[in-house]
């Protein structure tokens, strides 16, 4: 019989925030400090004020300073399991798809099929596929996520503060994310057609499913129609807001799902488009652009 590996007993821990760390939630800081520890976990030990800051009690959404000092109690981790490495085929298949890179980021025009990262019975996804890649790359992290069958622009950062700015644009809605779909249906009209809807969270047979409701986050998008076919509209979609799930749920409102969706599509309708060749979800990340606010660099990528 092969012996389990025996569980670490850590002690109190005392961490001063560096300038690179700094912005970044205390649940994501402590999610990366303690390795492999359950997010229930992390949440009790912010609960219960057993992590403290500046000797302070504070909730998960606090958001650290370069300078705090940050108190992780003892706790009982298990041995990491193993990682799962990515085929090298797949590797080399996302270095292809870089579209832009420099010292500060990256963009990836993201396959559909591969989640942004491991999970749920997933061994690896993008950010773990990239990190495989260049395995002495000092940091690298997603800035925002694409749902696993949705394809194209999607940013990571190579420094922190990098991912601290970029977080803050996406909050104040000063990265334009631009996407392509086909729509099941003859979407009316030609114009841009201002979508607003609230959305929420809810559980449906043991699945995350957003919905729309009246309790939810107001989710805010811009559709042109730009081309009519038969039975279906290829849609241009800008976003203001960037919800779960966001274009999905607001195209099947309107009536017209996305194609190929089976979470909210018509599944006879992805049927018949799967045996006329269409074998995925019709949703691609097609264009980003911002502007870093400290550098003054603007950047502008399509795929």
């Amino acid at each position: 019989m092969s012996q389990q590996p025996s569980e670490n007993r850590t002690s109190v821990q005392m961490v001063q925030v560096s300038k690179d760390q700094a912005g970044q939630r205390i649940d994501n800081f402590l999610l990366a400090r303690l390795k492999g520890m359950p997010k229930s976990v992390i949440y009790k030990l912010l609960r219960t004020g057993q992590v403290r800051v500046n000797k302070k009690r504070i909730k998960a959404v606090y958001r650290l300073e370069e300078g705090d000092n940050v108190r992780i109690p003892p706790v009982t981790q298990r041995p990491a399991e193993a990682a799962t490495r990515a085929p090298e085929a797949l590797v080399s298949e996302v270095e292809s798809r870089i579209l832009l890179e420099d010292e500060c980021l990256m963009v990836v025009n993201k396959p559909s099929g591969l989640a942004v990262h491991k999970g749920s019975g997933l061994g690896f996804g993008l950010i773990d596929v990239l990190r495989q890649s260049r395995p002495n790359a000092p940091f690298l992290e997603l800035v925002h996520r694409l749902d696993r069958d949705t394809s194209g622009c999607i940013l990571i950062a190579k420094q922190r503060s990098v991912l601290n700015e970029l977080h803050a644009l996406i909050r104040e809605n000063r990265v334009s994310k631009h996407y392509i779909t086909l729509l099941d249906g003859k979407l009316k009209g030609k114009d841009r057609q201002l979508i607003r809807t609230p959305i929420e969270e809810s559980r449906q047979a043991g699945q995350k499913v957003m919905r729309i409701s009246d309790r939810g986050k107001m989710a805010v998008s811009y559709f042109r129609p730009l081309r009519h076919f038969k039975d279906a509209t290829l849609v241009g979609i800008e976003l203001e807001t960037g919800r779960t799930h966001q274009i999905r749920v607001q195209s099947a409102h309107l009536g017209h799902a996305v194609l190929g969706d089976s979470r909210y599509g018509n599944h006879e309708c992805n049927r018949d488009w799967k045996r006329r060749g269409l074998k995925r979800l019709f949703l691609h990340a097609s264009e980003v652009s911002f502007q870093l606010p400290k550098s003054g660099r603007k950047y502008a990528v399509k795929a």
